[in-house]
């Protein structure tokens, strides 16, 4: 008679227990810049780069409105992969609408044209007013409840393969490198992103060589199961040795209309064994209608008229994920990996 009412407490101490918290991604719609946001389920944020300058504030307010829907007040790390207007170029904007508290690069720019300049002393002039962490292989950035480990920066890449990685590739005797890249490009801040069981890789614009190194002879990185696809889907990255490599199960693409979203990358992203789709912000032009996805997995569809659609990704504690389309409200959810 006794043992009744402690199964009802204890029924009723589960049901007092918070419900698991989930990692939420916003692949904000910046016209073919990057700006994407992770959500910690501690509540924590990390932005990936901040869209252009200009534009009334366009970019600015696009991330602003997808912080507000995901509760967050301040950006807690924002990590800037390069210093290229369409990653860098919208800092002074941003930090007009949410404080800025922890800043991340590779370090000095490595361009020094008259507009590099200005951006590079525009953002270390906001770098100045924040927390300052120099990106370097290996290190580990402290969002509280996510493993955000840096394996590039400054055109280094990490020395050992990460755990469970390490094979050999058999991809790398057929990739042809390309000239050596000296833009910024190649010294890119690239993340792979873990909770739990669930890994992202975000490559900012890694170029070719840069990502021959990395996965060749051997791959140093293992596979993934959401690809943020480097340099906006450019021809300039993106080779299949690395692709299929990481082995990704879906694919995400910060393309423009008219910027990134190659057929060439596209296409071998679309056929790289095991993944099941590839979802864009934006339809590819020139991809025309073999070499982007289908509608209902694009977030802006028509070039005139963009209301800056996201895609929204929610990943729960067991590592399978949803993907959403905030333009037609579709969503797909993918299991985790065995």
């Amino acid at each position: 008679m006794r043992a009744f009412p402690i199964v009802l407490l204890a029924v009723a101490g589960a049901a007092l227990l918070p419900a698991a918290k989930n990692l939420e991604i916003y692949f904000i719609d910046v016209e073919g810049g990057q700006a994407t946001l992770f959500v910690a389920p501690s509540g924590e944020s990390m932005l990936v780069d901040t869209g252009w300058s200009g534009n009334n504030s366009r970019d600015a307010n696009r991330i602003a409105a997808a912080a507000k829907h995901a509760g967050v007040k301040a950006i807690d790390y924002l990590l800037v992969t390069h210093f290229h207007e369409d990653h860098v170029g919208g800092v002074p904007q941003l930090a007009g609408k949410l404080p800025i508290r922890t800043f991340i690069d590779h370090g000095e720019s490595v361009e020094h044209d008259q507009r590099a300049k200005e951006l590079y002393n525009a953002y270390v002039e906001y770098r100045a007013k924040g927390n300052h962490i120099l990106a370097k292989p290996g290190v580990t950035i402290p969002v509280k409840g996510l493993d955000v480990k840096v394996l590039t920066a400054d055109g280094d890449e990490i020395e050992n393969p990460l755990p469970g990685a390490g094979q050999a590739n058999p991809l790398c005797a057929e990739d042809k490198l390309r000239a050596p890249d000296a833009t910024e490009n190649a010294r890119s801040v690239g993340t792979l992103i873990t909770f739990g069981n669930f890994r992202a890789l975000d490559m900012g614009d890694l170029t070719w060589n840069k990502e021959h190194e990395l996965v060749c002879p051997n791959n140093k990185v293992g596979t993934v199961d959401l690809y943020i696809v480097s340099h906006h889907g450019s021809d300039l990255s993106g080779s299949p040795a690395f692709v299929q490599g990481i082995h990704p199960h879906v694919a995400i693409m910060d393309n423009g209309a008219r910027k990134g979203g190659s057929p060439s990358t596209w296409q071998t992203i679309h056929s790289s064994p095991g993944l099941e789709d590839i979802w864009q912000l934006h339809y590819s032009i020139a991809g025309g209608k073999d070499n982007n996805a289908p509608d209902t997995f694009i977030a802006n569809t028509d070039e005139v008229g963009d209301q800056g659609n996201w895609i929204h990704v929610t990943v729960h504690p067991d590592g399978s994920f949803t993907v959403n389309n905030s333009r037609n409200k579709y969503s797909k959810t993918y299991g985790p990996r065995g």
